[in-house]
């Protein structure tokens, strides 16, 4: 089974007022037991913000580390998921759940495997 990478895209600042986080992290913990009893779940997790990031980079033959994200950008992956699934169509089903849980932005893409490497 080929694995997919649910990301879940999150603006940079504190959730809205309107949003209420316990029924959020409530429906999306519901939507992980449902992905770990149908065997589809692979790994989880949620990010501390962006800000807390710290890069690393080769430039010039000097290994350079940097405070901070990547990218500027108004949104950042905040969690994530990893599952297995036959297919796309599959994955995608399970990153509209997410979704339906968390509303916020999931990116469903998959890992290439060794052959593809």
């Amino acid at each position: 089974m080929k694995q997919y990478l649910l990301a879940i895209n999150q603006p940079d600042g504190p959730p809205p007022p309107s949003l209420d986080m316990e029924k959020v992290i409530a429906d999306a913990n519901a939507v992980i037991r449902e992905m770990k009893a149908a065997g589809a779940w692979v790994f989880n997790g949620a990010l501390h913000p962006a800000t807390t990031a710290t890069v690393v980079r080769l430039d010039a033959g000097e290994m350079l580390i940097t405070d901070g994200p990547y990218a500027e950008g108004k949104e950042h992956i905040g969690g994530l998921a990893v599952i297995k699934a036959p297919d796309l169509d599959v994955a995608l089903e399970w990153g509209r759940k997410l979704a339906r849980a968390i509303p916020l932005p999931i990116e469903v893409r998959p890992f290439q495997e060794e052959a593809e490497a």
